[in-house]
């Protein structure tokens, strides 16, 4: 599971949810689950996904204005080749690669990166204490949660991840008590995670409030599901327990404190434990782990570049894509890639393939568990998720089954069923664009949250909501290159452009001819947006669509790894061609922008 799914999960329980959404750092409050997705570009991190605890309904944290502004604000598929970092990242990093260092027992550990020096912070053990009365009320009205949470928290200390503090002699100032609480996965039913919060504040201040976040070094999900569809055999993995696998420092452990009761008798009075890794929740270890597991990689380039190319740039965090040739590759870089984690006392698991003599190679204990109990000769390859897409291994095509929740027909419910469906390479676009198109003249009309939708307005979208379940019959195949195709002799991205009143936006396709003259096109991204509402000529429409093409073609061309990659830009306006084509006229701001661009 990903970083930012698991933040959807953490969170989205019975508060109200606080997320922010990219673009313009803009915030969105939805109240219930919290199904907004976050767009592809932005690698979110816990601090970014904050909750609050509200009991009011009514609060407004967002204004049609607001919603206006995200639905028509531009698309950021751009990445340049620089990797701009501040100050505070290159101490991130000078304090990481200082101190990192691979422990007696394989595991790496690396510092807390604090912004300053060892801040002194307020004594908030009384804070501690009270979140955990909280949460023994609960355990006594709930006895499953209670059951849920001794078996995870005993995992964790049994694993090596927490120790008992024998000694209480502490540095005034030096030492922090993190708070904890127990959440349900949403799609896993059953399973608990205890979520350490290092955003809690005591006296203004908060663990997170100290340590540095570091520099956004995590792969692009759409870039590793792009590569993802380039060869025949495909092969997705997991970290096990990724965070938990690289250790804090023994001098940062004290900020790490948090309260639990010694044999989980919640009678008795609790005792002092503190963490010994990086934890999900605090702000530096996404990066930190990112770091911790390419460190592993450069240590072991004996492996060869193809595992080292994959750990480096094909993991969204612990989720590792890639795909290769033929099964005898695959075989080998399974092999490899999980020897070269292992060096690092990382262990990769929960294989699946869309390749049966794949799978067949892999030992069951490192299979997926939707794999395990399957006879590979006879049984269906099972449907999984693909960094939130589903993937079918048997027909080997990603399909479309979106778990549309019943909504009230509201400004709030609307937007929380559009930003549910979860669509990062814009296979449905086209319909996802026409639930903005509703959502966007509510906003026009000025409703509020919880006001009905009129007439007119309900009858579209109780349209748009039948057009739903059809989505369960589109089916587009994973790979790029079809059965029959052979060494490739020519690579091609062609990128559409096009504009109304009502909508803007692109598709690129894939455009492959192999060493026998054999062509196949396929559809790689799309991206569509509402027009603003403030009237815009179709011209300009049509020249902000050509100019997503050219964002979106930097971001392909980047991202594929294809060698000597031919682009080609289409559009039928002869004004946008002619805005391009003219050296000599001085052109409004606007449109000398993007001609720029």
């Amino acid at each position: 599971m990903t970083q930012a799914e698991e933040s959807e999960n953490i969170f989205g329980v019975s508060h109200r949810i606080i997320t922010k959404v990219i673009p313009d750092n803009l915030v969105l409050s939805i109240n219930g689950t919290g199904d907004v997705h976050n767009s592809y570009e932005k690698q979110y991190t816990p601090s970014e996904i904050c909750y609050a605890f509200k009991t009011s309904t009514k609060d407004q944290i967002v204004s049609p204005l607001d919603v206006v502004k995200l639905l028509e604000s531009d698309f950021n598929e751009t990445r340049t080749d620089e990797v701009y970092m501040s100050q505070e990242d290159f101490r991130f990093m000078k304090i990481i690669e200082n101190g990192i260092h691979k422990g007696d027992d394989g595991l790496y550990t690396m510092p807390l990166p604090f912004k300053h020096d060892k801040p002194k912070l307020p004594d908030n053990k009384i804070m501690a204490e009270n979140r955990l009365q909280y949460l023994r009320r609960r355990f006594k009205s709930d006895p499953k949660y209670l059951n849920d949470y001794k078996v995870f928290m005993q995992s964790i200390i049994s694993a090596g991840d927490a120790e008992l503090v024998e000694k209480q002699e502490e540095e005034v100032g030096h030492v922090w008590y993190i708070p904890h609480h127990g959440v349900y996965h949403l799609k896993k039913p059953g399973k608990i995670r205890v979520v350490f919060d290092c955003s809690a504040r005591y006296k203004g201040t908060s663990l997170n409030d100290h340590l540095l976040q570091g520099p956004d070094q995590i792969n692009f999900l759409v870039g590793v599901l792009c590569r993802f569809r380039k060869e025949k055999i495909a092969i997705m993995c997991d970290i096990e327990r990724m965070f938990h696998r690289f250790r804090v420092a023994e001098q940062d452990r004290d900020f790490l404190r948090f309260l639990w009761w010694k044999n989980d008798d919640i009678d008795s009075d609790p005792v002092v434990y503190k963490m010994r890794v990086h934890l999900f929740g605090a702000v530096s270890s996404p990066v930190c782990a990112n770091y911790g597991l390419k460190r592993i990689a450069k240590d072991n380039q004996q492996y060869g570049s193809d595992v080292v190319y994959f750990v480096n740039r094909n993991f969204y965090v612990d989720d590792g894509l890639q795909s290769v040739e033929s099964v005898s590759k695959a075989v080998k870089l399974i092999q490899d890639v999980h020897d070269l984690c292992a060096e690092g006392n990382l262990r990769l698991h929960k294989f699946v393939s869309n390749s049966r003599d794949t799978m067949e190679s892999i030992p069951i204990s490192e299979q997926a568990q939707s794999i395990k109990d399957l006879d590979l000769s006879s049984s269906d390859l099972p449907v999984e998720r693909a960094l939130g897409v589903e993937w079918c291994g048997e027909s080997d095509s990603f399909q479309f089954r979106p778990a549309i929740r019943n909504h009230s027909p509201t400004r709030r419910g609307i937007l929380s069923t559009v930003a549910s469906i979860f669509d990062p390479l814009g296979f449905l676009a086209p319909l996802v664009l026409c639930g903005k198109c509703i959502l966007q003249e509510m906003c026009k009309k000025g409703m509020e949250w919880d006001e009905p939708l009129p007439d007119n307005l309900s009858t579209k979208w109780e349209s748009w909501l039948s057009e739903i379940p059809k989505l369960a019959d589109l089916k587009i195949r994973r790979c790029y290159k079809p059965e029959c195709f052979e060494d490739l002799k020519k690579v091609e991205l062609h990128h559409f452009s096009d504009a109304s009143l009502t909508g803007y936006g692109q598709c690129s396709y894939l455009r492959l001819v192999d060493v026998h003259s054999n062509i196949h096109c396929s559809l790689v991204l799309g991206k569509a947006r509402v027009t603003p509402l403030k009237p815009v000529t179709v011209p300009r429409l049509e020249l902000q669509a050509a100019v997503t093409s050219i964002k979106v073609s930097n971001f392909l061309n980047k991202e594929l790894d294809y060698e000597n990659i031919d682009n080609f830009y289409w559009t039928d306006s002869k004004v946008v061609l002619g805005y391009i084509g003219n050296d000599a006229r001085r052109f409004h701001i606007y449109v000398a922008n993007h001609i720029e661009n």
